[in-house]
């Protein structure tokens, strides 16, 4: 082992786990500590500023400017209690991230001082920069004027010394530039059409909420072996590295016992979590090794999307502070299970309805069929679009391989909801549907107590499967915003609903009932939403070719899947919403091509690096050595023994030469490859030319590398291995 490897591993195994302060309230009580929430806004606002506010947080009521300066006051007080000095808007653009521009609460007195404030024209609105963002060509740099006003739906919250302030963030020409404007116009629309819709059933119902629960997988490597992995530290990935003899097939990572220093990561994580009203409830081993999982309780859509967000970027601080760094890369590993970020979805009513959940009356379950059903043709209708919300260079690595689902997608109900729309399907009645619950299992074994067995069964290859009370959206990836994803499913469901509802209305104006009605237009939509379900075996080959032969959307390209945005069906889709327009859908895709093309050019960038520095200087000095001992093997041993005796090393010294040949010249061929892509003006087509060209480059000089790292003397090899990467001591 190289001396630095040597160094950086001999650390990771000797660090010890960090002592956490656990606070000696129970969590109940230090809960959302640094969160301005509806208690504390009730003590710091005036009663009638308090109203004003929950008016707009629970109806979506405009918000009043002239209660603004009241607000901005009983926050800043709130605030500066906790120790913040500063102040930001808290957005979410194209990054895949967040930003954050702090500002102090000061201004002059004048009087020659400084006094602490915050006016509700700063709390409301600031203006970033718009031109440094991703945009996708709405701004130009020379109009850099855009646009942050606060989201009162989401609470404002103190991260150390500065009070963070949920904003969207849109372009001095209106475009959204960020992900919560669309998605809060999604959930508006889904709101509006699924309370038409419920009416059907329950006058009462004036407000649907869209729930959205989180299960964020991760993976853990210690600090210093990770700064020893240039690729690791610019790419989030591993360009290269031989799999361990030992890595996830005996299956005994999974739900195992958490090693010592991440289970403090985690109880540290959590603690910062629940003082920041993130609801962690589950935490666990995941199926690699150095993977685990964390998922909180299910929270209004966007509200969710936030605190997604801002776990992810507290379990980056956390983990430095343990001796780890996180990686959110959805393959950052090769040969093992990649990480995802399961979104369960579900849309409730005011009146305490689940509305996927099966009822106890047929009433009840007929309302639970239409929204299934309606929710199956909004993905068929838009299967394509789902696959491209989800979709992107770091996620492409995970989608079908080990354990993740295939990019095409489907969707599993399990048996008993599956022969319930069969019979409604087939049925010549408008008979109401009877649908049973949790069922009971009583084991042969007297001291065990009857189990609840649900209605469903679980699917792992299944994309998006109902789950017995939600829908869950397996494909996105672990370091995506969840908003891309639920932005595309809430306003193709909205689209649906709106769809179900003109159909109904038709047929109750010609004389239908109105049962008689909506199992009419149900049974139409099952039929027509049949090549969506899929309850068999998503990695087989032979449904790939079923799927192509049902006209789902099958292409594995994805700057080709980006297109599906800008089909027509999806345009009238987000137009007809008022989601987005198709002037902010070609901007976003901009963003899509250019962000895809410049992951693969850094990859191929610091393999190149890591190539000519690291790679090749190795494999010849360790050439050099065995080149070396065949000549003194020839000056000590008569020739026909020595040449017996050294023709293992110098089969060696060919194969080092053929794999080190091989890689300089496809790095050659790939810098080449990269100078022609770059010339290429439309970013559409220079995220082809990468995906076509360049990307399988890399795959294919991997291959070579991780030979030569199964021949040269580890002692000299510098960069840590898989074995080493991958086991938390």
């Amino acid at each position: 082992m190289s001396k630095l490897r040597f160094r950086v591993v001999e650390k990771a195994f000797q660090t010890k786990p960090l002592e956490v302060h656990v606070p000696s309230e129970r969590p109940s009580e230090y809960f959302a500590k640094y969160v301005f929430t509806r208690e504390k806004m009730f003590k710091y606002l005036p009663t009638h500023v308090y109203n004003q506010m929950v008016d707009v947080m629970d109806n979506g009521v405009t918000l009043d400017r002239d209660i603004a300066d009241k607000v901005a006051e009983g926050m800043k007080r709130w605030a500066m209690e906790l120790g913040a000095t500063h102040y930001t808007h808290w957005f979410q653009p194209l990054t895949e991230g967040t930003a954050e521009k702090h500002d102090a609460f000061v201004e002059h007195d004048g009087k020659g001082g400084m006094m602490e404030e915050f006016s509700g024209k700063l709390l409301v609105q600031q203006e970033p920069d718009a031109s440094s963002f991703p945009n996708g060509g709405i701004r130009n740099t020379f109009e850099a004027r855009g646009y942050s006003a606060w989201d009162p739906s989401s609470p404002v919250f103190v991260v150390d010394d500065t009070l963070c302030i949920p904003t969207v963030f849109i372009a001095y020409t209106g475009e959204s530039l960020d992900y919560k404007t669309p998605l809060l116009k999604a959930l508006r629309a889904v709101n509006k059409a699924a309370v038409d819709v419920c009416q059907y059933f329950n006058p009462d119902v004036k407000k649907v909420v869209a729930y959205l629960g989180w299960e964020q997988e991760y993976f853990l490597v210690d600090e210093g072996l990770y700064a020893a992995r240039p690729d690791l530290l610019l790419t989030g990935r591993t360009l290269m590295g031989h799999e361990a003899s030992k890595n996830q097939q005996l299956e005994d990572h999974y739900f195992g016992a958490i090693p010592t220093r991440v289970a403090a990561f985690m109880k540290d994580l959590e603690i910062q979590a629940l003082e920041l009203g993130i609801p962690v409830k589950t935490r666990h081993n995941e199926v690699a090794p150095n993977q685990f999982e964390l998922a909180p309780i299910f929270e209004e859509c966007n509200l969710a999307v936030d605190h997604n967000m801002l776990i992810m970027s507290l379990m980056r601080k956390v983990a430095r502070t343990h001796g780890f760094r996180v990686l959110l890369h959805e393959k950052p590993f090769k040969g093992v299970n990649g990480s995802g970020k399961h979104n369960n979805w579900s849309l409730g009513t005011d009146t305490g309805i689940l509305l996927m959940a099966p009822g106890k009356t047929a009433e009840e379950n007929l309302r639970f069929i239409t929204f299934v059903v309606n929710t199956l043709m909004a993905v068929y209708r838009h299967n394509g679009l789902l696959k491209a919300s989800i979709m992107s260079a770091t996620n492409a690595h995970r989608l079908g391989a080990n354990e993740a689902p295939p990019a095409i997608i489907s969707s599993f109900l399990g048996k008993q909801l599956s022969k319930v729309l069969d019979h409604m399907e087939n049925s010549s009645t408008n008979e109401l549907v009877t649908l049973s619950g949790k069922h009971g299992m009583k084991l042969d074994i007297p001291q065990i107590p009857e189990l609840l067995i649900d209605n469903t069964d679980r699917n792992r290859t299944s994309p998006f499967a109902f789950t017995g009370n939600r829908f869950e959206f397996r494909a996105v990836g672990s370091e995506a915003n969840c908003a891309s994803a639920m932005i595309a499913l809430n306003t193709a469901v909205a689209e649906q609903l709106i769809e179900f509802k003109k159909d109904v209305d038709t047929l109750i104006r010609q004389g239908e009932s109105k049962v008689e009605a909506i199992i009419q237009v149900i049974r139409k939509y099952i039929t027509l939403s049949k090549p969506i379900r899929f309850d068999g075996n998503g990695y087989s080959d032979e449904w790939k070719e079923e799927a192509e032969r049902r006209g789902l959307d099958c292409e594995t390209s994805c700057p080709l899947i980006f297109d599906r945005y800008l089909t027509d069906e999806s345009i009238r889709m987000f137009e007809s919403t008022g989601v987005m327009n198709k002037k902010e859908l070609e901007a976003r895709n901009e963003v899509k091509w250019e962000t895809y093309t410049k992951k693969i050019q850094i990859e191929a960038r610091v393999l190149g690096d890591l190539v000519m520095n690291h790679i090749v200087p190795i494999a010849i000095e360790y050439q050099s050595k065995l080149i070396d001992n065949v000549y003194k093997m020839k000056e000590l041993f008569p020739a026909d023994e020595a040449n017996q005796l050294s023709s293992e090393n110098i089969a060696i010294i060919r194969k080092i030469a053929e794999h080190t040949n091989y890689i300089k010249e496809h790095v050659d061929a790939m810098v080449e490859a990269r100078k022609v892509a770059n010339k290429i003006t439309s970013e559409r087509e220079k995220a082809i030319a990468y995906h076509d060209t360049i990307s399988p480059m890399l795959e294919r000089i991997r291959y070579h590398i991780d030979k030569l790292e199964l021949i040269v003397d580890d002692q000299m090899w510098t960069l840590p291995k898989y074995r080493e990467l991958l086991f938390i001591r």
